[in-house]
């Protein structure tokens, strides 16, 4: 589907380490398509999901295809961006790009680490990123403006209500405030789609914290999540150079002593990459034959033909029916065959919404 979460943050906080960490770690993993470097800054990541292992263990395919999203290092920010301070330009064109943001704030100490935004504020940083965007933002609406107003006033009832939405975007923003939050509801959406605005893109942020505070988190990342609380906004905290050195090792066997020795169950990029998948409001289901099992990416709620549409166009254009297994229905009776002889093979219609996991066989005529 080409989703992209780009990675953005002031110099100097763990923006490019922990870009380059994940990358290393797609790079490293022994398995087809694990990693494709499109651009020097944009790397294709796997989505970690041991379903499809434990799929592939089952049927012992030719291959096994995990599900993608890319991840880009977007550049630098410093505060005057929205006018064009520093790599401002290429920072905010860069983020009209990708379809959520990942927020690297620094929340940890270190003299040998310079910082032109004096002493270590996570609020501080995080409020000079917001500032710029919604600048950017307040800039796209105020060109429309003015001809929106006045074709509000004619006769048109879509001018008026475009006007309408334009209106409250331009006064949330004047307040300091971000356009997600407004929840805008689809129609709402498409009124301002042509503005592409930034802050209405989805938001993770990720806590850099030292490596003392890497399990407990420490003041600083204690002060971030208490002010995005009520952004309903996950805060991911980790040490991302810890993470670039796991990354960094080329033998499962050596991560493994090393997360080990650091009391780690897996690594904290693993969390990272699934919930910026889950930011984008996406679902997985699989196709599982012996040629290969693989995972597919689509939107949460689409329906069988739309699901179809992400193998090929074809199989939504001539869509007939959707064979459906549950994902837990496979792993309990172990294949295909004997969740079609105990009943747990479904078929289903051009209305139903694919359910996570759900492992599918479409039949199409084209």
């Amino acid at each position: 589907m080409g989703l992209q979460a780009g990675i953005v943050g002031l110099p100097n906080v763990g923006k490019s380490t922990l870009f380059n960490a994940v990358s290393n770690s797609a790079k490293a993993q022994a398995s087809n398509y694990r990693f494709c470097t499109i651009e020097p800054n944009v790397g294709l990541v796997n989505v970690p999901d041991e379903r499809i292992d434990k799929l592939a263990e089952l049927v012992k395919p030719n291959r096994t295809v995990p599900t993608q999203i890319e991840i880009v290092d977007i550049a630098g920010l410093v505060k005057g961006a929205s006018k064009g301070e520093g790599l401002g330009n290429k920072f905010l064109a860069n983020i009209r790009e990708v379809d959520a943001i990942v927020h690297v704030i620094r929340c940890f100490e270190d003299e040998n680490i310079l910082r032109d935004e004096a002493a270590i504020n996570p609020v501080g940083d995080k409020e000079i990123i917001e500032t710029e965007l919604q600048l950017k933002d307040l800039e796209s609406i105020d060109k429309k403006y003015s001809k929106a107003e006045k074709l509000s006033k004619t006769s048109d009832p879509k001018a008026k209500a475009e006007f309408e939405i334009l209106k409250k975007c331009k006064e949330h923003l004047e307040k300091g405030r971000n356009i997600r939050e407004l929840n805008l509801s689809k129609e709402d959406k498409a009124a301002v789609a042509d503005l592409f605005l930034l802050t209405e893109k989805p938001v993770l942020y990720v806590a850099n914290v030292d490596e003392a505070s890497m399990h407990t988190g420490n003041k600083f990342s204690d002060i971030l999540k208490a002010k995005v609380a009520d952004e309903d906004a996950q805060v991911i905290v980790m040490n991302n150079s810890i993470e670039a050195q796991i990354a960094e090792m080329e033998e499962p066997a050596d991560q493994q002593l090393f997360m080990e020795e650091y009391k780690m169950k897996e690594p904290a990029l693993n969390k990272l990459i699934r919930s910026t998948y889950q930011l984008l409001n996406l679902s997985t289901y699989f196709t599982a034959g012996v040629q290969e099992v693989r995972a597919w990416t689509i939107h949460d709620g689409w329906k069988a033909p739309q699901a179809a549409s992400v193998i090929h166009t074809d199989f939504e254009k001539g869509f007939i029916k959707a064979e459906v297994i549950a994902y837990n229905d496979y792993i309990q009776y172990g294949s295909e065959t004997a969740c079609r002889e105990n009943g747990k093979l479904r078929i289903e219609g051009k209305e139903y919404v694919v359910k996570d996991g759900d492992v599918m066989h479409f039949r199409f005529n084209v």
